[in-house]
């Protein structure tokens, strides 16, 4: 019977893992919606927001803190050191690529027994080795290698949109509860008001001791409300300054309350744009190139490995003449390796890989499903929240005035304290409740920016450097 020769098996057998070879998957779902169909205000931007959003809400405290954020977040920082990594093991897989080189040098003297002449040696050797990547399972590696560096740096932005939303959010809640505690202590203002009022009434017998006890209690809950308040306040200043890598103690911002902040309109595009503009679902898409490349690689790994070594040097018994000529000696040769039993190694690391890839796809179609879904309910809470707003703003414009002249009412001796009590309570709660709103309605604006990527791109995402050192046509051979 005539053996097949072992180059013609081998060629088989490239061709046959060819055939099995892991292919880019659809990323996207199949069926994207053609519109976003949350409600849309007139006057909205039909536009990529601006790298540098947070300046749309025209406040140049913020602006400030998000520039300081990206100085001194420590959270930015650790994942700054995560992409450095990243890059440095790209750089280890493009090392294989190339032969390695190494220099030895040596001298040595040596002797026998007495009446034998003790004798020097020297030599200087070159030693070359090389993994031929024949099947192409070093490339695979680099492209793994480079695509996990990808997603380290799309992490490294996901975080970046993340801490200045943070940024944003705190600032605008330290503003509310600032202007609520403002409301409160007006309302304590004119509760005390109210009090005396009725203790001069009790005082001339126009009423009793029950009222007074009513409105006293009235005042009482108020100035409780205060301390809570100052407690939030506190604790969103110092979360603030936590995100922006400073101590709490003593950090403070200048602004006391939301006015002059407006919420700038902003219209989300088309569905099928917003997975090029959120880096999540790049770094999503990268660790599935990631995922499909070291599969490949382990696929690879079943091929014979083929490697070439080279050695030459000099060695002489007289350093002297070390660099003549005749001391030249070298030699070379190659090496095929063939993995026989493995005890399942290699095949269990390429199912492993393969299963990885599988979460990794599935993975990546949850984000994109994530991502079209936060764009709808920011847009949807941004809508409801607006008109929310208008209609609270016209209760609390009624309840002064209803406030007013149930005050001058009860001063007059018309109208009844338990009139005054009730009028009181409305405005005082319309205002918290408006106070309220209009921070949700901001930090709902926040959001939406945030789920729309932030103006990011992939492009603006990497510097020149980095891309060329990405460039996947940019191998050494």
């Amino acid at each position: 019977m005539r053996k097949i020769p072992i180059y013609a098996s081998v060629a088989v057998w490239a061709l046959a893992l060819a055939a099995c070879q892991s292919t880019p998957v659809a990323m996207a779902p199949e069926e994207m919606p053609k519109a976003f169909t949350a409600p849309q205000t007139a006057d909205a931007v039909d536009a990529i927001p601006s790298a540098e959003w947070w300046k749309s809400f025209k406040n140049d405290e913020m602006t400030d803190l998000v520039a300081q954020a990206r100085e001194g977040n420590l959270d930015l920082a650790i994942y700054a050191a995560r992409v450095e990594q990243a890059r440095a093991q790209t750089g280890m897989k493009w090392a294989d690529l190339f032969p390695s080189l190494s220099l030895a040098g040596s001298g040595t003297r040596s002797g026998a027994n007495e009446g034998h002449t003790a004798g020097n040696s020297f030599g200087l050797t070159a030693t070359a080795s090389y993994e031929l990547d024949f099947w192409g399972k070093n490339r695979e590696y680099l492209d793994a290698a480079r695509n996990n560096a990808r997603a380290a740096i799309f992490s490294r932005d996901t975080e970046w949109l993340t801490v200045s939303a943070g940024v944003a959010n705190e600032y605008l809640a330290v503003l509310a509860l600032r202007e609520r505690l403002d409301i409160s202590r007006k309302n304590v203002e004119a509760a005390k008001r109210i009090l005396s009022i009725t203790q001069a009434k009790v005082e001339h017998g126009a009423e009793s001791n029950l009222e007074l006890a009513q409105q006293t209690a009235t005042l009482r809950s108020t100035e409780a409300s205060i301390p809570n308040l100052e407690e939030q306040e506190r604790e969103a200043r110092y979360a603030l300054a936590i995100l922006l890598g400073k101590m709490p103690e003593g950090f403070d911002v200048k602004a006391a309350s939301l006015d002059g902040i407006s919420a700038p309109p902003v219209k989300p595009g088309l569905p099928s744009a917003l997975l090029a503009r959120r880096p999540d679902v790049a770094m999503a898409e990268a660790n599935l190139k990631a995922a499909n490349a070291n599969l490949n690689a382990a696929r690879l790994a079943f091929l014979p490995s083929i490697s070439l070594t080279g050695q030459g040097g000099l060695s002489s018994a007289d350093l002297a003449k070390l660099m003549d000529p005749g001391s030249l000696a070298w030699s070379a040769g190659a090496k095929v390796l063939q993995a026989v039993f493995d005890g399942g190694t290699l095949s269990s690391t390429r199912d492993y890989y393969n299963a990885v890839e599988v979460e990794k796809i599935a993975t990546y179609r949850s984000t994109v499903l994530s991502a079209l879904s936060d764009v709808e309910t920011q847009l949807g809470l941004v809508s409801s929240l607006a008109e929310r707003e208008r209609l609270i703003a016209d209760q609390v414009m009624h309840a002064k005035e209803a406030f007013r002249i149930s005050e001058l009412q009860y001063r007059e001796g018309v109208a009844a304290l338990l009139t005054v009590l009730n009028t009181q309570q409305t405005l005082f709660s319309a205002q918290d409740t408006l106070a309220q709103i209009r921070l949700a309605r901001l930090q709902a604006t926040v959001g939406l920016y945030r789920v729309l990527g932030g103006g990011w791109s992939q492009e603006a995402a990497m510097d020149e450097s980095t891309r060329n050192a990405f460039n996947p046509t940019a191998l050494p051979f």
